[in-house]
């Protein structure tokens, strides 16, 4: 089974992209993040995040229950190993929403895992859907800064997505999943070849 990352700046949609994704597709789940940060409006626990004190995500950290982990604006973010393990035992692809920060751990976990960056259509864009969110405005400096950041790591990753339209962007990345299994090397994993003799010169 393959871990696929979609990454993007604070704001950028992904959130919203992979859940329109998730829906039309039954061969992926998401890995759900654990966090520190409060819910914001609209939010659900377990199914947005997985919304934890600090001193039970530190005793997470102790018990090595993160493939990865970062604290990001104070608040601490991490990827809960089991759900990749899980979804593995299941014959199930995992969904990776995460930020670069994130992205690059993982990487060096899963060398040959497919990595996707939506990129938001402007920075104006962006920078008004970051206003909207009231409660972080005393941050917005920073964020600004880490969204330049993050914008310039674009060419770390496999694919690269614009989310002007939400359709449009679901579709391409619809195909990038659909592409992903047509490589030689998921052929070679999972043969879709029936004939015997077929067979027998790719065992050999």
């Amino acid at each position: 089974m393959s871990i696929y990352i979609l990454s993007a700046p604070s704001g950028a949609g992904k959130t919203t992209v992979s859940n329109e994704f998730l829906s039309k597709v039954n061969t992926i789940k998401r890995v759900i993040t654990v966090t520190t940060r409060k819910p914001r409006e609209g939010e659900e626990n377990n199914k947005d995040y997985i919304f934890i004190s600090k001193e039970s995500f530190l005793k997470k950290i102790q018990e090595g229950a993160f493939l990865e982990y970062a604290e990001v604006y104070g608040n601490l973010y991490g990827t809960p190993k089991d759900q990749v393990e899980s979804n593995e035992s299941q014959g199930i692809d995992s969904l990776l929403v995460i930020d670069v920060q994130g992205a690059r751990s993982i990487r060096n976990i899963y060398t040959d895992c497919i990595s996707i960056f939506l990129l938001p259509p402007s920075i104006e864009a962006l920078l008004d859907r970051m206003k909207k969110r009231g409660s972080e405005d005393e941050n917005l400096e920073l964020r600004i800064k880490k969204v330049k950041e993050e914008i310039c790591a674009l060419s770390e990753f496999d694919y690269v997505i614009v989310n002007d339209n939400i359709k449009t962007c679901v579709e391409e990345l619809i195909t990038i999943y659909k592409a992903s299994k047509l490589t030689t090397k998921e052929f070679l994993k999972n043969p879709r070849v029936v004939d015997p003799q077929m067979m027998s010169i790719f065992k050999a």
